[in-house]
C-alpha cells in the first residue's frame, strides 16, 4: 500500500494538523515507511502463538461487580451552587 500526496493532505486535515507544501513530501515518505513496516508484521507466522496481555505472566486483579451509590454523594455536590437531597439544582430549560 502506498500513500499519495492527496492522502497525506487528507490525513493532516482529519488530524487537524497544518501541513505546508514543503512538508507533504517528507510526510508521504514517513507514512509509506510506516505502512511498509506494518506489511512486514503481517508476513510473520503467528500460528500457535497464544494472545497475551503482558510479557509477564500474571492474573488480572478483579473486584466484585457490586452496584452501590459510591457513598460520596455529599462530596460530589459539595461545591455546587445549589443542591437538594444530594442532587444538583439547575434552572428549568424546557418550557
Amino acid at each position: 500500500m502506498s500513500v499519495d500526496e492527496k492522502t497525506v493532505r487528507r490525513i493532516a486535515h482529519l488530524a487537524r494538523i497544518a501541513v505546508t507544501d514543503e512538508e507533504v513530501g517528507p510526510l508521504q515518505g514517513e507514512l509509506n515507511a510506516i505502512l511498509a513496516f506494518v506489511e512486514q508484521l503481517g508476513a510473520v507466522d503467528v500460528d500457535g502463538v497464544e494472545p497475551m496481555t503482558s510479557v509477564m505472566p500474571m492474573r488480572m486483579k478483579k473486584r466484585a461487580d457490586v452496584v452501590n451509590d459510591g457513598g460520596r454523594a455529599r462530596d460530589v455536590v459539595a461545591n455546587a451552587p445549589e443542591t437538594e437531597d444530594n442532587y444538583f439544582l439547575v434552572p428549568k430549560v424546557v418550557e
